[in-house]
């Protein structure tokens, strides 16, 4: 199927390279939240706080409207918005992250059923999302403390539409805006009923069922208008077993047994290394206990080899189910010209779970648990103990054991948020110009709680495995020697526990604004903004209080909360310079002012400048400069200490292909690091290790400086039904708050002996690694160049019905990253590879693309998104190969029901493309932010509309 897409776009490339009807880029086509009645020619726009003809917006803004939202057949606002180009992805429903990856070096924590947006590849920290213009309270995920918001928060069913600014805005709106901005306009006005429900999955896999159901009332009168609605959404499982991508660790692999590695060494039937052996069982031993042959000629025990180790890719999610239901309520009321209240509430709750493999049960010295599982002894008496002594540091290495008979880990969240805003607003005139003003509180909050079921009490096990004097009361020994079955639920109820975590944020806004005209230049009157802004924000992470205490045997956390406050003042200005004049029909500069005092760091000002020349009616030139802030987050700030166990290859290892055995340098390197100079270090490739993460209460915030140039050429002799815009960025990122990558890290150490990476590893004396520091701090510098293209083709009515054509594709021309070492600053250029784990490819060029055609009451929509091929950064000669994928959607809308009803029909990935394997990818060997879920998605809706 590969092969047919890309045919098709080897043929449509030159038709269709973008999106028309969804991604039009300067569709301002309705009054933004705050306009009065009157003042529809002079709105707020995203970009601006003064109001403009939103015909003649200066800042790259992109809009998708409920319409192009309902074309894309998807069920998550995040969904909608990582399809943008410009976009690279961010969590969603395709990561099946708490278990292992729950802690991320960010610090922030994963929740399976959370969405974010990311823009120009820099994180969803450093997209800022409002709704209406303010702030929103960020998400909350039972694994720690985000620094984004969750867009399923937010009931699609209030959504009137979104606009994208892809510059930075700092200096209009704050922290966060580094990347861009997304703004989310509710419904404020709505005459009547709407309501639409959709039934979709996976054709022919019988999986990845979705129901979405939407419904908006709406009524006015008199100056008073109210809005109301609610949304239910169910989105069904995928498994990993049910792809064939996915069905081993590594792409490709056949076996546990390939050369390839990567299966785990936490076996059904146990991994033991005790006196100099490295074993395993021949069988289960259940009813009996297990023998032990020194020479492993015979008894119950055999040499361990890759063949014995355990395949848990099966076991995960490739897409996660929840369950997400929420309401809404928007009214207004005009008691004058002079002021309007406003008032608009959200209520939404998410059920969603994300799943692993059966627990794999590490105890010993090179455990690597960082607790009490690392020292436990396993005595002489345990009834179980087939070697007739004590096991501890001085005879055995480590056990590894997975514990099936608990059943598979499962992690379900549970999450409440809750906004409401309300104020004023109004106009006044002052010496004849009218003068905007409103006044806005906001109070947000997330609230999550995660059940994990499947985890063993360290203290307990201990006990359990300990002399057998000491197994009292409730206590029942522990055989951890007999593979499959010999674990007994009497054993399992003495160490297993059910984990309960929580966490939770809260907002508290405050800003007011004015914004007018002073006087008049050649170009028309001047433009000012200012206003001032109180924020303060509280986050809390609280873990089950037995793995706080350290005896948990998945990964370890700790409580962590705090907050900060803010008071901030801005101001804005417009000039108009010139108008209708020979070379220029208009000529505007503009610019912004901030400055923020943080309880936490102290102030900054931020400031941009930009100007905007139409040098004829029909094409306009712009260039913008702007200074970015991103104060540390609560979590990166106040998150304690915790585990991130991510997959990848110790350069240490003595196996095949590893650089101990390619390079001298590398191998006196491990050596020095604390490697056993015999080689009998042995891990094979592609496993997980310990990567230590935690807050950093030092931290200083994050500055940036974008410059945009671009144009937009709509000629006049089209009337306005093409369009093409140009946008290129350049975006410079210093001090950017994040941990040195793992891998850096490991590869510095092997290849350059660097003394900072190398200190960063720790190994136990078996040459094991025992934990990576992964503590954030102010590391580097981001650099990232890039090219926005737009191109916009309307028909207007033929003979033939109407047609829409579009384009928006993004040109990546760099991505860098720079992180200190012993000598300086090394740099990685990520432009055109694939960085995994954690996942995110940098595609040279990402196009969508959309075709509409309208004949009578019946509406074509295709869709086609392209993303250019990428290596691997881990290994260069693995390459995930370019995709194209193609959407179909047909609605009828008959005109004998006055076109109040709309059937849908439609197909996402209608040539079923598969993602391009790779090697480097955290989970099931596909990476979750660039591309789809294997399979052809169909979907059926009925809408109304009255």
């Amino acid at each position: 199927m590969n092969r047919i897409g890309s045919t098709w776009l080897a043929g449509a490339a030159l038709a269709v390279i973008g999106t028309a009807t969804a991604f039009p880029a300067m569709a301002q086509t309705a009054p933004a939240e705050g306009a009065s009645a009157d003042a529809a020619t002079e709105i707020l726009v995203t970009g601006s706080r003064i109001r403009r003809d939103p015909l003649d917006q200066a800042a790259p803004v992109v809009t998708l409207d409920s319409e192009s939202i309902a074309k894309t057949g998807l069920s998550s606002i995040a969904d909608v918005l990582q399809r943008l180009p410009s976009s690279a992805g961010g969590l969603n429903s395709k990561f099946n992250n708490s278990g292992n990856l729950g802690n991320p070096p960010d610090g922030g924590g994963v929740g399976a059923g959370s969405a974010t947006i990311d823009l120009r590849y820099l994180g969803g920290k450093r997209t800022l999302v409002l709704v209406d213009g303010v702030r929103y309270v960020n998400g909350a995920s039972a694994s720690g403390i985000p620094a984004s918001v969750d867009l399923n928060s937010i009931p699609e069913g209030m959504i009137e539409r979104i606009e994208v600014l892809q510059s930075g805005a700092s200096p209009l709106y704050g922290s966060d805006a580094i990347a861009g901005v997304v703004n989310i306009i509710t419904k404020s006005k709505q005459k009547g009923f709407r309501a639409s429900a959709q039934y979709g999955g996976f054709l022919g896999k019988g999986d990845g069922e979705t129901q979405n159901y939407q419904m908006s009332w709406g009524t006015g009168k008199d100056g008073v208008s109210l809005v109301v609605g609610g949304s239910y959404v169910k989105q069904g499982s995928v498994s990993a077993r049910d792809r064939s991508i996915s069905q081993f660790p590594n792409p490709g692999q056949t076996s546990c047994s390939d050369p390839i590695g990567g299966c785990s060494s936490a076996t059904p039937l146990g991994r033991f290394i005790a006196f100099g052996q490295n074993m395993t069982l021949r069988g289960p031993v259940v009813g009996r206990n297990a023998v032990y042959d020194p020479t492993l000629a015979t008894g119950d025990f055999k040499a361990f080899t890759s063949a014995d180790r355990f395949n848990f890719a099966p076991y995960n999610y490739f897409q996660t189910p929840s369950e997400r239901y929420g309401g809404f309520i928007n009214a207004r009321a005009e008691f004058s010209d002079a002021i309007t209240a406003k008032l608009t509430a959200v209520y939404n709750h998410r059920h969603s779970q994300n799943q692993a493999a059966f627990l794999p049960l590490f105890v010993g010295p090179d455990a690597g648990n960082g607790n009490l599982l690392d020292t436990i002894k396993i005595d002489a008496t345990n009834p179980y103990n087939p070697f007739g002594v004590t096991l501890d540091s001085s005879n055995y290495s480590f056990i590894a054991r997975r514990l099936v008979e608990a059943g598979q880990r499962t992690y379900t969240q549970d999450v409440d948020t809750f906004d409401v805003k309300g104020g004023f607003e109004g106009k006044f005139s002052l010496l004849g110009r009218n003068w905007f003003w409103d006044v806005t509180g906001v109070y947000g909050t997330n609230d999550a709680r995660q059940l994990f079921t499947g985890n063993v009490n360290a203290a307990k096990l201990a006990q359990a495995l300990g002399p057998i004097s000491a197994c009292t009361g409730d206590c029942v020994p522990f055989n951890i020697f007999g593979g499959v079955g010999s674990v007994t639920p009497a054993m399992l109820s003495f160490v297993g526990f059910d984990e309960h975590a929580k966490s939770g944020q809260a907002l508290y806004d405050f800003q007011a604004n004015l914004s007018g005209e002073l006087f008049d230049l050649p170009g028309g009157p001047v433009g000012i903004a200012i206003g001032a802004e109180h924020r303060k924000q509280e986050g809390y992470f609280d873990p089950d209080p037995i793995i706080q205490a350290g005896l948990g045997a998945d990964i370890p956390a700790q409580a962590a909360r705090g907050g900060f406050k803010v008071d901030e003042v801005y101001g804005e200005l417009r000039l108009p310079l010139l108008k209708d004049v020979p070379f220029f029909h208009y000529l505007e500069l503009s610019g912004a002012a901030r400055y923020s005092d943080y309880s936490t760091f102290g102030g900054n000002t931020t400031l941009t400048g930009s100007v905007q020349w139409k040098p004829v009616a029909d094409f306009m030139l712009r260039g913008s400069y702007a200074e970015s802030l991103r104060a540390p987050s609560i979590g990166e700030l106040y998150g304690a200490q915790s585990r991130f166990d991510q997959p990848l290859s110790d350069p240490c290892t003595n196996v095949t292909g590893s650089l101990w055995q390619t390079s001298a340098t590398a191998k006196a390197n491990c050596i020095a690091n604390g490697v056993p100079a015999n080689g009998s270090y042995q891990e094979p490739q592609g496993g997980q290790l310990p990567v230590l993460t935690g807050g950093n209460p030092n931290l200083q915030p994050e500055t940036a400086r974008t410059i945009l140039i671009g144009g937009v050429y709509s000629p006049d002799w089209a009337d306005r039904k093409i369009s093409l815009e140009l946008n290129y960025y350049d975006i410079k990122l210093e001090g950017a708050v994040d941990s040195i990558g793992a891998d850096v890290l490991l590869n510095r150490c092997a290849l350059a002996g660097d003394a900072l990476s190398c200190n960063a590893v720790k190994r136990t004396p078996s040459g094991f690694i025992s934990s990576i520091n992964g503590v954030l701090l102010n590391t580097g510098t981001i650099r990232t160049r890039g090219l926005d293209a737009t191109l916009n083709l309307r028909s207007g009515e033929t003979g033939a019905g109407a047609f829409s054509l579009a384009v928006y594709a993004n040109f990546l021309f760099k991505y860098q990253v720079g992180v200190p070492s012993t000598d300086g600053v090394t740099t990685t250029n990520y432009t055109g590879t694939e960085r995994g784990s954690p996942d995110q490819a940098y595609p040279r060029f990402k196009s969508t693309a959309v075709l509409d055609w309208t004949m009578g009451p019946v509406t074509t929509t295709l869709t086609g998104r392209y993303i250019s091929g990428v290596k691997e950064i881990q290994d260069t000669t693995k390459k995930l190969a370019s995709r194209f994928y193609t959407d179909v959607q047909v609605q009828y809308r008959p005109s004998f029901l006055d076109s109040r009803f709309a059937l849908t029909l439609g197909v996402n990935n209608v040539f079923d493309v598969n993602p391009p394997a790779c090697f480097s990818c955290s989970l099931n060997n596909y990476d979750p932010t660039t591309y789809d879920v294997p399979g052809q998605f169909g979907y059926l809706r009925l809408s109304y509309s009255l």
